[in-house]
């Protein structure tokens, strides 16, 4: 390969796919290619795609579109090829190569292994045959207990980088990876795919059957990234209470967290996506009550009522959701809680919608995303009777958002008088910003620090990455504002 040959990688969509982007950067560095931040100055652009809702598959779409722009010799950017790849890659493959020519290549999780050969050949005038899709959840067997064995045989399982090689995982290994970034946190991947079958959501059939990574994998990961310069580990997967199903241990990720912080340079530990109907009294203890673990809780409630819960195929009502927010408060009263919702469901009535605004004003979470309901290709919702017109269903998405915006604006304002210790993540304006141990990354609020006499003496406290004692003082929307305490 040529010395000068560059790639850009750009990413969209979760935490996970970040981590896919960073070891997608560490097999290509290895292999000999320079990464550049800019699309303009690679000679390949890689678009980490994201096929989740239907705005996710636009944003991806358009960030194709932006980077084949740049092979306009108009545009005097350095760009010959854009090649797709990550889950609307995974999910559509030939169909998206075929609705988007201006990719040069459309490819699945099968082919990261072999991605830095995909792009010589590329630009070399040899295009690579688009990814045909298929269900992953048949790449493994149906008992979860007999998939570690699967994994070791080399099954292609995406997001296990232990197979040999040519055997199609989704990424690297554990610390095959090149940070794409400066920030003082990183996500740390623990399993992927996902067992549920929630009736609203493909991720399943793209991502495969659920597979947890084994715990010395993930502490090797985590040492690694402390060595980097992390000092907050983020734990992703598609549903982080069913870690160590597969491994003949449901306890198992009550025992790693003590692990993970036991890490050289590890400051703080942060668990997402948590499902409410798996989630257990130990695990709630291990997140509230280990040193250097965020008491903060990703919950994935959806809706509260019983009824629009059933139709999901989901489990809950609003007593027992509201019960699990107590607990999760009787052992960390401060602890940040946060969910999605989804609106407009098949079949949600007027009153079904009072169930999940009754269940927000009672449970006062930090944050809230709220999602319109949508087809989404494949999945048994689009089956249900029911439908809702799109006009009643950006009615209830706007009267849900307005409710969610005061709930958790007067939740910030309760923290003020709170003493939190913030992660510097940068300054602007003057002023130091980062998050507190309730705050989770890029879709929570963030903590603003008022400037004192030594906030940015590079000696001192405020430097990114370290850990500042702060107390609240104020609040914008779901943002706060702290002093040094």
């Amino acid at each position: 390969m040529s010395p000068s040959r560059s790639v850009a990688l750009v990413t969209l969509g979760c935490a996970r796919n970040e981590v896919d982007s960073s070891e997608l950067a560490g097999r290509l560095a290895a292999a000999g290619w320079s990464l550049v931040e800019d699309a303009a100055e690679a000679d390949v652009a890689v678009v980490n795609t994201c096929g989740f809702v239907e705005q996710a598959k636009k944003d991806s779409v358009d960030a194709l579109l932006e980077a084949a722009d740049l092979k306009d010799e108009a545009s005097q950017a350095r760009t010959k090829a854009v090649v797709a790849v990550g889950c609307l890659a995974e999910r559509y493959g030939t169909q998206l190569a075929d609705s988007l020519p201006e990719a040069d290549a459309v490819l699945g999780f099968d082919s990261y292994p072999e991605l830095a050969q995909h792009l010589e050949d590329i630009l070399s005038g040899h295009r690579p045959a688009s990814h045909v899709p298929r269900d992953r959840r048949r790449l493994l067997p149906v008992s979860p207990v007999a998939r570690q064995q699967a994994r070791r045989d080399g099954h292609s399982v995406p997001g296990h980088e232990d197979l040999p090689a040519g055997l199609a995982p989704a990424s690297g290994p554990p610390v095959l990876r090149r940070l794409l970034d400066g920030r003082p946190w990183a996500p740390l991947k623990l399993a992927s795919g996902c067992d549920r079958r929630c009736s609203f959501c493909a991720i399943p059939a793209f991502r495969g059957a659920f597979l947890s990574r084994p715990p010395e994998e993930v502490l090797t990961e985590a040492r690694w990234l402390a060595e980097q310069g992390v000092k907050e580990l983020f734990l992703v997967s598609e549903n982080t209470t069913s870690y160590g199903k597969d491994l003949a241990d449901l306890r198992a990720l009550e025992g790693l967290l003590p692990r993970l912080a036991e890490v050289d340079g590890i400051e703080r530990i942060r668990v997402s996506y948590l499902q409410p109907a798996e989630i257990r009294p130990g695990l709630i203890e291990a997140i509230g009550g280990t040193p250097k673990v965020a008491a903060y809780f990703d919950l994935s409630f959806q809706h509260a009522s019983a009824g629009v819960l059933r139709r999901m195929r989901r489990f809950g009502d609003p007593e027992s959701f509201l019960g699990l927010v107590r607990r999760v408060r009787e052992i960390a009263p401060t602890a940040g809680i946060r969910s999605n919702v989804i609106v407009g469901f098949p079949g949600e009535t007027e009153a079904d919608l009072a169930d999940l605004h009754g269940f927000l004003c009672e449970a006062m979470l930090d944050v809230v995303g709220v999602f319109g309901y949508s087809d989404e290709d494949g999945t048994e919702a689009t089956g249900l009777d029911g439908h809702l017109e799109p006009e009643e269903i950006d009615d209830r998405l706007a009267r849900t958002t307005d409710l969610v915006e005061q709930l958790t604006s007067e939740r910030a304002q309760a923290r003020i008088g709170e003493r939190i210790e913030v992660l510097v993540e940068g300054h602007e304006d003057g002023l130091a910003w980062g998050r507190g141990a309730h705050q989770g990354p890029d879709v929570d609020g963030i903590t603003t620090i008022e400037a004192g006499s030594h906030l940015f003496d590079p000696d001192r406290e405020a430097e990114i990455g370290s850990f500042l004692r702060c107390v609240v003082n104020g609040s914008e929307g779901v943002d706060l504002i702290a002093r040094p305490a």
